[in-house]
């Protein structure tokens, strides 16, 4: 995918067990030299901050939620603090095809991109991932959701 291939700051969620797994890209921008961001939660807040590695991937500690983060007390680089983000990688709960999405209810990702618009007057590519079987003709919206660029889903019609 050009857009991926072209981005140097990508911020890949780290996956739940219902989620599209992230390991595997979380590999390809370590071995492509791109600088990796994560989400890191706190309250209602999410931050998207610095991963140096695979094997700094391996030691993060799991929340409540089952979600690697470092701890809150770890300062790393916040990418909205040294120069922003190319591209999102993002999960969900459902997805249209044009981009609506279903979060998991507490808007951290629209918060984020609402906060990044306003900071840079941009917004970074984003990209959900997604299952085909999350593929829904519609998803309950309200204005305050930001639809995604694009839809990554394998798709099941080609076997």
């Amino acid at each position: 995918m050009p857009a991926y291939q072209q981005s140097c700051r990508i911020c890949v969620f780290l996956s739940m067990k219902d989620e599209v797994r992230t390991e595997d890209v979380l590999q390809d921008v370590f071995a492509c030299k791109k600088e990796c961001f994560i989400p890191q939660y706190i309250g209602l807040n999410m931050d998207m901050i610095k991963l140096h590695s695979m094997s700094d991937y391996h030691n993060l500690p799991e929340t409540a939620w089952k979600i690697k983060q470092p701890p809150e007390h770890e300062k790393r680089e916040n990418a909205m603090e040294t120069g922003g983000l190319d591209l999102i990688l993002m999960p969900g709960l459902g997805f249209t095809r044009s981009g609506d999405r279903l979060g998991r209810g507490k808007g951290y990702y629209d918060t984020y991109l609402e906060k990044y618009q306003k900071q840079f007057n941009k917004m970074p590519l984003t990209i959900a991932l997604a299952f085909y079987e999350q593929l829904c003709d519609t998803v309950p919206t309200t204005e305050l959701d930001i639809p995604v660029d694009v839809v990554l889903f394998e798709d099941k019609s080609e076997k």
